[in-house]
């Protein structure tokens, strides 16, 4: 049986459920389809947003024969029948290639396409879940453009959601009748997914009360049906890193509510390894020496949710976000570690001071003889004033004190000692 999805997928732009920036009027995708001259394009963009669903709108606007490959199954062979096409009466008025999930085919199988789609025989439109800066191959880039798609809100999918309803009801000649709340929690729940909310439609209508006149489908059945999709979470995915980028910056803009929403979303997808190393890195990277106990205090959070598991986990995690998201913040370590990496890089191995070197002799062409090193705890406040960077970076300062309590104080305490 064909799926639900399958048999009202639009025919029209008009009927294509978001995507404005794109496809409403006078948007640039929209003026691309509707010229009729096709260029090779990719779209960008999660599952179920409706990358395929204009690709075969575009498809049938045209007059250029369809294909349509999956770079999940493709093999170099199927690619060479659709380029020998090109030579045959079919060819004659170009082919159009929907590539779906580009991504997954090497760089030898695209290559074998790029002479084609350079000289027109092929239009490709490609689509991709993944970053395509990142996962396809930069001559296919640089012959096509780019069309970022969107993820849906549930406002924006309800309107596909009656309508696969009313389709579904229609179609076994019922009334409808839906209990206050069905289709919201369907596009809640289905996390943006157009495709997913629909098929939770079909699986919503099989299940109805059908008493031969109306076909009632209850809010329990739909709770119970729809999908846990709202993740959109993949470990080796753009999802993984957004998530844990979007967690970083909410813990270091201060802001603990946005830092427990992205952390639950980690531990909703059971992946508390990744939430546990981004911790352990913010707690150095964006707290720092403003509070430097919290390093201590997350590596023990991290280490009871190790040894909890979930669910309990989740518990000591919670506990490090709001810490380190409430604490003071300070990068000056971090800043100041990159200035010294950037001058050992730059300078390579430079030589000690001759007072530092591990060496108590000195060799018969020495210019300067003896260690001459001050031992600094013979000294007032443990510290004396002496030469410890290489000659050439000897007046280099690459910490700066943080403005916060923490590093105030013991810059007061050194300013002292120092006499500054």
């Amino acid at each position: 049986m064909i799926p639900l999805a399958e048999r009202i997928r639009p025919k029209t732009l008009d009927e294509v459920v978001g995507q404005e920036h794109l496809l409403g009027e006078g948007k640039p995708l929209r003026r691309i389809i509707e010229s009729g001259k096709i260029p090779n394009m990719i779209f960008y963009g999660s599952a179920g947003i409706g990358k395929t669903t204009v690709a075969q709108i575009i498809a049938a606007n045209t007059h250029m024969t369809m294909h349509k490959l999956n770079g999940t199954s493709s093999s170099i062979n199927d690619i060479k029948q659709i380029i020998a096409e090109t030579e045959s009466i079919s060819g004659i008025g170009g082919i159009l290639l929907y590539l779906d999930e580009i991504q997954y085919l090497n760089k030898k199988q695209q290559q074998s396409l790029l002479e084609y789609i350079e000289n027109g025989k092929i239009t490709l439109i490609s689509s991709t879940t993944e970053n395509p800066y990142f996962y396809v191959y930069n001559a296919i880039i640089s012959r096509s453009t780019v069309f970022e798609f969107k993820p849906l809100t549930p406002e924006q999918i309800l309107p596909a959601i009656k309508r696969a309803f009313q389709f579904c009801a229609d179609n076994l000649g019922l009334k409808l009748r839906l209990e206050q709340g069905v289709c919201e929690h369907i596009a809640l729940g289905c996390g943006g997914d157009v495709r997913k909310s629909i098929n939770t439609v079909e699986l919503c209508t099989l299940s109805a009360d059908n008493d031969g006149t109306v076909l009632t489908v209850r809010l329990d059945t739909a709770k119970r049906l729809t999908q846990r999709s709202n993740m959109h979470y993949d470990r080796d995915g753009d999802q993984h890193y957004d998530i844990l980028s979007a967690l970083q910056k909410s813990i270091r803009g201060s802001d603990e509510n946005a830092a427990l929403h992205y952390a639950a979303r980690l531990i909703e997808a059971g992946d508390i390894i990744s939430l546990s190393r981004r911790l352990l890195v913010i707690a150095c990277e964006d707290v720092g020496l403003a509070y430097p106990q919290a390093i201590t205090i997350v590596k023990s959070c991290v280490d009871a949710a190790m040894q909890l598991g979930l669910p309990e986990a989740r518990i000591p995690l919670a506990e490090a976000v709001v810490l380190l998201a409430t604490s003071p913040k300070s990068n000056s370590a971090y800043l100041a570690m990159d200035a010294a990496l950037a001058d050992v890089r730059k300078g390579g191995v430079m030589d000690f001071p001759r007072h530092l070197q591990n060496k108590h002799f000195d060799g018969e062409g020495a210019a300067v003889r003896g260690q001459h090193y001050l031992y600094p705890h013979d000294y007032p406040h443990h510290w004396v004033e002496q030469q410890y960077l290489p000659d050439p970076l000897k007046n280099k300062r690459y910490y700066k004190f943080g403005d916060n309590k923490n590093e105030q104080l013991a810059k007061k305490y050194w300013d002292a000692v120092k006499k500054k």
